[in-house]
C-alpha cells in the first residue's frame, strides 16, 4: 500500500515557509538509501475521494507541514499544497518518486513539496504538523516508537486502512469511494508525555499527583496535605492535560499545557460564592 495519506488537528502549532529541494537535503530531514531495498508494502493508491476527506477532516491548511510516509504517486502531499500547506513524502520506489515529481508538476505545486527516495525509517521527521501513512498494521507498529520519540505533541497523525495495534485512535472514520467501497480511515493526535508524579501549591495548600498513561488515556491520583481528592474527567489531547478534583464542599478545575516537565494554566476553584480562577504551576517530581 505506500501511497496517498495524510494527516491532523485543530491547533495550528508549527508555520512553515516554502522550501527548497536543497534546503531539505542540506538540513538533513531524511537518509538517502546508500543501496536498493525491499519494498515493506505493495504500492496500492489511496482513492481521491479518500484523500479529499482525510484532508478535510483533519484540518489541513496554510501553516501546516505534511509528511506522508510512503508517499506513492504523491497525491496526499500534492492535494494538501492545493490547500496551502507544504510539505514531504518519501518512498523506497524511485518509479514512485518520479510519478510523485510529475503529479506536482501537473499540479504546479513543485515549489510547495519535495519527494525523496528514502527509508521512512531513517528519517526526520520532527518538524511535521501532520503525518499521514498508507502502509500495513505491521510496519505502523514498528514505525510507533519513532513517532513518539519524534514528533511533537499535538501533532495529528492518519493512517489509511491500518491502525496501530494497541494504540486506540482518537476517532475512525469510514469513507466510501467512487467504485462504493468502504474505507476506513484512523486518526491520533500526539499526547504529551504526563506519567509520573507532579506537585503543586494553591492557596496555601499543597497539591500532589499521580499520573498512569497508557497513550492518550490517563489515569489520575491526587493528594492535599496528606488527604485524598476525587478527581474526574482526566484528559490529555495534544500539548494539554486537564482534569477536575473535589475536597469537601470545594471543587477545582484545572487546565495546563504541558511543556519542559512543567504544566502551566488555570484552576478555576468553585467554593460557594466565592469562585475564582488562579494560575496554576505544577512541576514534575
Amino acid at each position: 500500500m505506500s501511497s496517498t495519506k495524510i494527516s491532523v488537528f485543530k491547533v495550528k502549532p508549527y508555520k512553515y515557509l516554502q522550501f527548497s529541494v536543497l534546503s531539505v537535503l542540506l538540513l538533513g530531514l531524511v537518509s538517502l538509501p546508500s543501496q536498493a531495498q525491499d519494498l515493506d508494502v505493495p504500492y496500492v493508491p489511496t482513492p481521491q475521494p479518500v484523500v479529499d476527506k482525510m484532508l478535510e477532516v483533519t484540518d489541513v491548511e496554510e501553516g501546516d507541514y505534511v509528511i506522508d510516509l510512503g508517499s506513492g504517486d504523491g497525491r496526499i502531499v500534492v492535494t494538501a499544497a492545493r490547500r496551502g500547506a507544504v510539505g514531504h513524502g518519501i518512498d523506497l520506489d524511485p518509479q514512485r518518486i518520479k510519478e510523485a515529481r510529475a503529479n506536482a508538476e501537473k499540479n504546479a505545486v513543485e515549489d510547495r513539496v519535495v519527494f525523496i527516495n528514502g527509508d521512512i525509517f531513517e528519517a526526520d521527521i520532527s518538524q511535521a504538523s501532520v503525518i499521514t501513512m498508507y502502509l500495513l498494521t505491521s510496519v505502523n507498529r514498528k514505525l510507533r516508537p519513532e513517532l513518539f520519540e519524534q514528533l511533537r505533541p499535538g501533532t495529528r497523525v492518519v493512517s489509511h486502512s491500518f491502525d496501530m495495534g494497541d494504540w486506540e485512535p482518537d476517532s475512525t472514520l469510514r469513507v466510501e469511494s467512487s467504485t462504493g467501497r468502504n474505507h476506513t480511515v484512523y486518526y491520533w493526535v500526539m499526547p504529551a508525555q504526563v506519567g509520573g508524579n507532579w506537585s503543586w501549591n494553591v492557596e496555601g495548600d499543597s497539591f500532589d499527583l499521580s499520573v498512569e498513561q497508557q497513550y492518550q488515556k490517563i489515569d489520575v491520583a491526587l493528594e492535599s496535605n496528606g488527604r485524598e481528592l476525587a478527581t474526574d474527567h482526566a484528559v490529555v489531547k495534544g500539548e494539554r492535560v486537564s482534569f477536575t478534583a473535589d475536597m469537601g464542599d470545594r471543587h477545582y478545575v484545572y487546565s495546563g499545557r504541558v511543556e519542559d516537565g512543567v504544566i502551566n494554566g488555570t484552576v478555576q476553584i468553585h467554593d460557594g460564592e466565592n469562585d475564582r480562577v488562579l494560575h496554576w504551576s505544577a512541576s514534575k517530581n
